[in-house]
């Protein structure tokens, strides 16, 4: 299978796991497009936005890249980049639509589909460098996290950025299950996992692999499969909430805190 056909699988399954859950998102406050405080150079000399949350004090402190849901930069993750900057990190949630965030589920796979690969990849990259120089950050204690799609964009960040310090995937689809394709991810820090035992668009055969392949490449790495949620179980109206969203959010803070 090419790779352009394993990422419209992909893509595919997961518009199957959100639809049910579509009109719900769309009705929540959430959803609109977050503020865009920050700008930096892309690959291609194109002007780039994000969402740079930060903590009080001059630092230097550690970042982390906050890589958004299918949506697009929204509220939800702008909240969420504001809560993790309260624990002491610099958080840079960068824009990989170029403007675009979706309202319904068939949007949101429009510029899932539409949106170049290459093009976010780069962006990402480009995002990951203006995090590391930024005066607040220390450079060598940066790492990358994301949701959904970000935790697949922060997955494969992991295979081309070495400098990261730590790679962590909120369920990720698509989790990498080839050695061979890991790329620089035995280079960069440690890899935490977080996936749902229920999710319908990622089967735990498919973590389990994500996972030997780490283990065969000698990676460092925790995977955890938590019991009786799906996919997308964390977001900003939850993660401080009790319950499995919250203990996962801990498991980050947790994980961060050791490896930045």
């Amino acid at each position: 299978m090419s790779k352009t056909h394993s990422f419209l699988r992909i893509t595919g399954m997961v518009l199957l796991v959100v639809l049910a859950a579509a009109p719900a998102f769309a009705q929540d406050g959430m959803m609109a497009a977050a503020e865009r405080n920050v700008s930096f150079e892309g690959p291609d000399g194109t002007t780039l936005q994000g969402y740079l949350a930060t903590p009080s004090g001059s630092g230097p402190f550690p970042g982390v890249i906050m890589v958004h849901e299918w949506w697009g930069l929204n509220r939800d993750i702008a909240r969420l980049a504001d809560a993790l900057a309260s624990e002491g990190y610099v958080v840079l949630a960068p824009d990989a639509f170029r403007g675009s965030v979706a309202q319904d589920a068939q949007g949101a796979m429009q510029q899932v589909r539409t949106t170049p690969r290459e093009q976010i990849a780069g962006d990402m990259d480009a995002a990951l460098d203006f995090l590391r120089s930024h005066e607040l950050v220390d450079a060598d204690r940066v790492a990358s996290m994301g949701f959904c799609f970000g935790g697949t964009q922060s997955m494969y960040m992991g295979t081309r950025n070495p400098e990261l310090a730590a790679v962590v995937t909120f369920y990720g689809s698509g989790p990498i299950t080839d050695p061979d394709q890991l790329g620089a991810m035995d280079e960069a820090g440690p890899v935490l996992g977080i996936f749902g035992a229920e999710d319908g668009n990622i089967p735990v055969s498919e973590v389990r692999g994500f996972e030997r392949a780490m283990n065969r490449r000698g990676i460092e790495n925790t995977v955890t499969v938590y019991d009786g949620v799906g996919h997308a179980f964390v977001g900003s109206e939850n993660y401080d909430q009790g319950g499995t969203p919250t203990e996962a959010w801990n498991q980050l803070l947790g994980f961060l805190e050791e490896n930045l």
